[in-house]
Parts: structure tokens; C-alpha cells; sequence
């Protein structure tokens, strides 16, 4: 027996305004099947998010150069 499959989640690389999006939503709402289509805003802690993980990868990037 196979899985079957609900849905992708599609993550872009960097956050773009909504409306240069919008050519990319309507682009996948084309594809066969396709049922619809949202975009996820951005908030206050999709900022946070990223600022503690470049915190932590900096602090091990700093640990492994300071390491003689």
C-alpha cells in the first residue's frame, strides 16, 4: 500500500512582498490538482526566529575558528 499525499508546504528562500508573490501563488494554482493556494505573512516572531538562529550559528561559527 502507498502513502498518500494532502498537500506541500513551500517555503521561499527570503521574504518578498505580497505582491511579487502573487505571480508564484497563481503559478502553482495552474498546477493539476491544485485545490488553493495562501500565503503565510510574516510576523514579529518570524523575526525573532531568525535573529536566534543566526545568533546561535554565529556563537558555534565563533567557537570552532577559536579553537586552537
Amino acid at each position: 500500500m502507498t502513502d498518500r499525499v494532502n498537500g506541500f508546504f513551500v517555503t521561499l528562500d527570503e521574504d518578498m512582498r505580497i505582491d511579487d508573490a502573487e505571480a508564484i501563488m497563481h503559478a502553482i494554482r495552474m498546477v493539476r490538482r491544485v485545490a488553493d493556494v495562501s500565503p503565510n505573512v510574516t510576523d514579529p516572531s518570524d523575526w525573532v526566529a531568525k535573529t536566534r538562529v543566526r545568533s546561535e550559528l554565529t556563537k558555534k561559527l565563533l567557537d570552532v575558528i577559536r579553537e586552537d
